[in-house]
């Protein structure tokens, strides 16, 4: 009797992840470094080599649990073919029938396995055949999906949207991204290019310039990184508010009062006019803030413009999350990144500008942190052989 065993793996920019999903219980997790500049080949070549090293983990865990009998676990649905993988080396695990599962960063293309597009962060990614270039690699039968949309698939199969049928997933750390499932199917859209909440645009990011390319879209002033720059450009004015006339200064902050003051319903671009002698002391003490963490930190420790980076960017993505509802009345909206993991310095204003963006009839709609942190992804992508191949809208 035979037991089907996925090799789950979320591949980003920095770092692959892989483990073994049995029976919906994720075990065997390890992570590696991602060999982004060595190019795509190379990714590819440590993602069959961590999947080699789960399968044999894992084999040879349940070879110790019966006592090592039976013969080399099976690839797939027969043999391993050449160059595929062979699994419990030491002759354990002859039970198990693997497969892969990919949560895999950059547009992907679910039926196919093409990724479509992708970032700088993976040169050459973009155009890669993940199926065709794994399945030759391993043996193996292989599925992928974007890692977000996986992300979205293991919080609705194991996390904090399970049991309902229409869930929003929004990735908030780095960058803004999301993955939207209705009646239990993921949407996709044309080009597979559905999710990318971070380039709705928001009017607190007027002028900003995104990632993308473009201006004005929430990630521009939601993201991680939008946000230390949102503080730089406070601390910035403070500086120079603090260095000037004092009649010019005090008239500047009356005239701007109203669209720099993070509890004003609509907060604008124009974020370095309304300070006050405290915050540029803060502003010039040596203690700057380097990362997004160390900018939490300090905005828990009292830091006024730390404080109101992140409410700015908080608000900024609560009303673009509101009007999305607005259009897709998912049950609820779950949030996950390194973002999720603040305290009531963002989620209080994130709930807030969310709100007062529903209409009545998605009133009640709930925000909601992610259980499963990057386990998700592991999940997810395991998940996608529950369902038939290409199982998305």
């Amino acid at each position: 009797m035979t037991l089907p065993a996925t090799v789950a793996v979320d591949v980003g920019g920095t770092k692959i992840r892989a483990g073994s999903v049995i029976d919906g219980e994720l075990a065997h997790v390890r992570s590696v470094p991602t060999p982004a500049t060595a190019g795509a080949r190379a990714v590819l070549d440590t993602i069959a080599e961590v999947a080699a090293a789960v399968i044999t983990e894992t084999s040879s865990a349940r070879g110790a649990e019966t006592g090592g009998h039976g013969g080399a676990a099976t690839a797939g649905h027969g043999s391993a073919g050449s160059g595929g993988l062979a699994g419990g080396g030491d002759g354990s695990g002859s039970d198990l029938v693997w497969r892969i599962g990919i949560g895999a960063a950059g547009v992907i293309d679910p039926s196919s396995g093409l990724v479509v597009s992708a970032t700088e962060s993976l040169p050459g990614w973009a155009g890669t055949d993940l199926v065709a270039e794994l399945t030759a690699r391993t043996g193996l039968p292989v599925r992928v999906v974007n890692d977000v949309h996986a992300h979205a698939l293991g919080e609705a199969a194991a996390g904090a949207s399970r049991g309902t049928r229409s869930c929003l997933l929004v990735a908030a750390g780095t960058g803004i991204g999301g993955g939207f499932i209705a009646d239990g199917h993921l949407l996709t859209g044309r080009n597979s290019a559905a999710g990318h909440i971070g380039h709705v645009p928001v009017a607190a990011a007027t002028g900003l310039g995104c990632p993308c390319g473009g201006t004005g879209h929430v990630e521009a002033i939601a993201s991680g990184p939008a946000v230390l720059e949102t503080y730089l450009r406070l601390a910035s004015g403070a500086a120079e508010s603090a260095s000037g006339p004092a009649e010019p200064a005090a008239h500047e902050h009356s005239h701007n009062q109203e669209s720099a003051n993070p509890s004003s319903s609509s907060s604008g671009p124009n974020l370095g006019s309304d300070r006050d002698t405290g915050a540029a002391a803060s502003a010039n003490s040596a203690s700057v803030p380097a990362n997004t963490r160390e900018l939490a930190a300090a905005a828990s420790a009292g830091d006024e413009l730390a404080f109101r980076a992140f409410d700015i960017g908080a608000r900024a993505l609560g009303s673009a999350l509101g009007g999305i509802v607005n259009v897709l009345s998912p049950e609820v909206v779950v949030i996950g990144g390194g973002l999720a993991e603040m305290d009531g310095i963002w989620w209080n204003p994130l709930r807030a500008a969310f709100a007062a963006e529903l209409i009545p009839a998605a009133s009640g709609a709930q925000l909601v942190k992610a259980e499963l942190g990057q386990d998700a992804a592991l999940i997810g992508a395991a998940g996608l052989w529950n369902d038939e191949p290409g199982e998305t809208c």
